[in-house]
């Protein structure tokens, strides 16, 4: 199956499900999500797999064992290549449109610590700056969880103490709705996890590998 972009209907199944998350609502309607949604995801994630490796396309549902929001379906759909220890490309659809992001979305104690020192080392911490401030010039947003305070072995007027504060870190950009329901917006992609390669790489190189 050749990608040919995500259909309106994609954000129109989403729109929807914000206001009736139910399971009637998806039994009703689960036929729009393969054919909108989970299809032309598996056809995106296929035309990138030669390059980027394979995706995984999660689930729809969501785990709501210990959530106060009991919701039982996400609200977008997303998909990552994994490339090291909760570190790799993602992409996802949702009724806000498209996104795209890459970095490392949790840190074990261990893959955190590697991290920090990485930073902390002056040639490799520049290397990172470097690439987080050549992302952002290209239209990419830092996100992550970040500490309020200083981690511990480090002094607050470090030359970068806001990266080493964060305990996950992405850059993501957002399409909206541009080239959505187009086959162009696999060129878009590839693109953009292209120029997230140095960050994604400079991570792989300080966490568990998979495979």
């Amino acid at each position: 199956m050749n990608f040919e972009g995500f259909p309106d209907t994609a954000l129109d199944f989403y729109d929807d499900l914000e206001l009736d998350n139910t399971k009637s609502f998806w039994e009703a309607h689960k036929h729009v999500y393969e054919s909108a949604v989970r299809l032309p995801m598996l056809a995106l994630t296929a035309a990138l797999a030669e390059e980027f490796g394979a995706a995984k396309v999660f689930r729809p549902y969501r785990d709501v064992r210990f959530a106060k929001d009991k919701t039982p379906y996400k609200n977008h759909q997303g998909a990552i290549v994994q490339v090291g220890a909760a570190t790799g490309y993602y992409v996802q659809v949702g009724s806000p449109g498209v996104s795209v992001s890459g970095g490392y979305y949790h840190a074990g104690g261990p893959d955190l610590a590697r991290i920090r020192t990485a930073i902390d080392v002056e040639h490799s911490g520049a290397e990172l700056a470097r690439i987080v401030a050549a992302l952002e010039a290209d239209g990419f947003t830092i996100r992550g969880d970040q500490l309020k305070t200083t981690p511990r072995g480090y002094t607050v007027d470090h030359p970068r103490i806001d990266l080493l504060r964060y305990k996950s870190m992405s850059m993501t950009k957002s399409y909206g709705f541009e080239n959505l329901d187009t086959p162009d917006l696999l060129d878009r992609v590839r693109a953009d996890w292209r120029a997230l390669r140095p960050l994604v790489d400079w991570v792989r190189a300080r966490v568990d590998v998979i495979g």
